[in-house]
């Protein structure tokens, strides 16, 4: 059953051959997207405009652009609370992202959901999600309806190293095996459950994804600095859940620069800042995608800066457009509850929300 990575030779697979110099250039532009919306957001919530939690994917930009990068039409994606890469990968608009963030109606949550509960079904993005391993369950119901409609789609499904030891998530495996689901089970390993190393939160053998032998799912590795490999790798899963509805656990190993969330206040305690800075330093997925195009020769520095320019530029103009956006009507408060009662229905009228229709 293991499958774990070489980490050489991923850019010659035929789904990397097939990127265009202008799709690798639209690759990085993304990632800059996801690190200046993060950067910012930031800065915003330290001046007080934003409340609730904040956790930020500074790090691993590449992790969400890299796979998200593969989904057609019919594929679904859902996450944990670190979701707003996903989000800006999936197809968001900045300002429905940050107009969440502030908590304003014009947010794709009306402003009742905040950081953690971006939500974009027309896009086939299905949430972040607050509960530890909350997703890990909702993901398997989008395989199931995948397969139960005939669909030749498959569910992206993402959580952090700390999520693996919530019970759902060993459930949620069983039924994939079991049911023959299309549900890939990515795990950012970030190497930190909130202020816990892997090494004292997880027993494990090998990897955290090994733990699939146990339901007979395959799994696989990844580098989380190569988009190169993310694609490779998740495209042979992917392949394999639309063409013979087997799930698959892959665990990408990333960093987050911050802490867990903003609140965080030990994250350089817990932590050598030194480590922290080598992962900047020289493992930070920003720059190597930039280092790699360059090495290519199908981007100029000249180029870099104006992408890098251009994903502030439209950041900034998010930030105006949340300011500006109206807060939501207190009078709104019970709407989006319940879509029955918003809508309604018998059920709604009556109070018969679940079986005595």
């Amino acid at each position: 059953m293991q499958t774990v990575a070489e980490n050489e030779g991923h850019a010659s697979a035929d789904i990397n051959q097939r990127l265009t110099p202008e799709e690798k250039i639209h690759l990085l532009e993304q990632m800059f997207r996801i690190r200046r919306f993060e950067q910012t957001a930031l800065k915003y919530y330290q001046t007080g405009a934003m409340g609730g939690f904040l956790h930020l994917y500074i790090g691993q930009e590449s992790v969400a652009i890299g796979t998200i990068s593969l989904c057609g039409e019919e594929d679904q994606i859902i996450a944990g609370y670190r979701s707003h890469g996903q989000a800006l990968a999936a197809g968001m608009s900045m300002n429905e992202c940050m107009a969440e963030l502030f908590g304003k109606a014009s947010g794709s949550s009306k402003g009742k959901g905040g950081s953690m509960h971006l939500f974009a079904p027309d896009k086939n993005y299905w949430g972040g999600h607050g509960i530890v391993a909350g997703q890990t369950p909702l993901g398997l119901g989008l395989a199931f309806a995948l397969k139960y409609k005939n669909v030749k789609g498959c569910c992206l499904c993402y959580l952090g190293d700390g999520a693996v030891n919530q019970g759902v998530y060993h459930e949620s495996l069983n039924l994939a095996s079991l049911w023959n689901l299309p549900v890939i089970y990515i795990i950012e390993n970030n190497q930190y459950s909130m202020g816990t190393s892997i090494e004292r939160s997880s027993a494990y053998k090998n990897c955290l994804a090994a733990r699939a032998e146990g339901y007979n799912i395959q799994w696989d590795r990844i580098n989380g600095e190569s988009i190169y490999e993310i694609r490779a790798l998740t495209w042979k899963a992917m392949e394999r859940a639309r063409n013979e509805s087997r799930p698959a656990v892959l665990e990408i190993d990333t960093y987050r620069y911050y802490g867990h969330s903003v609140s965080d206040a030990n994250a350089k305690k817990y932590r050598d800042p030194a480590e922290i800075e080598k992962y900047r330093q020289f493992h930070d997925p920003l720059r190597l995608w930039q280092r790699q195009l360059l090495a290519e020769g199908i981007i100029t520095e000249r180029k870099i800066a104006e992408l890098d320019a251009a994903a502030q530029a439209e950041v900034d103009a998010a930030v105006d457009f949340a300011k500006a956006s109206p807060l939501p009507d207190k009078a709104d408060i019970f709407s989006d509850v319940y879509y029955e009662v918003d809508r309604q229905t018998h059920a709604g009228r009556t109070g018969k929300h679940f079986f005595n229709d």
